[in-house]
């Protein structure tokens, strides 16, 4: 399980990091950084899908989100029975009255 987180959380920041890192132009001198080529990228990527370049970041955040919660639904499948006993023991925790050295306690005196 820990190579899927790997190999879903690796492109993601990388992305991520490129996207804001050229949008923002902080290129630190290197041309794939720079915002010409952030344009230029989304640009491509626009003609070749017959949309506006403007929507594709939005359309990319989508797929992550929905990425995120598949690999989180399968990492809940996989653990299902240590989540149930966590959630179970919070239930109990909560459910449990006061101890009794609270309930034994005498009211302060005026």
């Amino acid at each position: 399980m820990r190579y899927i987180l790997l190999f879903w959380a690796l492109p993601l920041g990388l992305f991520w990091g490129w996207y804001f890192l050229s949008l923002n132009d902080v290129n630190f001198g290197l041309l794939f950084l720079s915002y010409e080529f952030h344009v230029f990228s989304f640009r491509i990527y626009g003609n070749i899908l017959g949309i506006d370049p403007e929507t594709i970041p939005a359309l990319v955040a989508k797929a992550c989100v929905v990425d995120t919660l598949l690999i989180l639904g399968i990492y809940a499948l996989r653990r299902r029975r240590e989540i149930i006993a966590w959630v179970k023991e919070k239930r109990a925790s909560m459910l449990d009255p006061m101890p009794a050295t609270v309930i034994d306690r005498a009211p302060p005196a005026e």
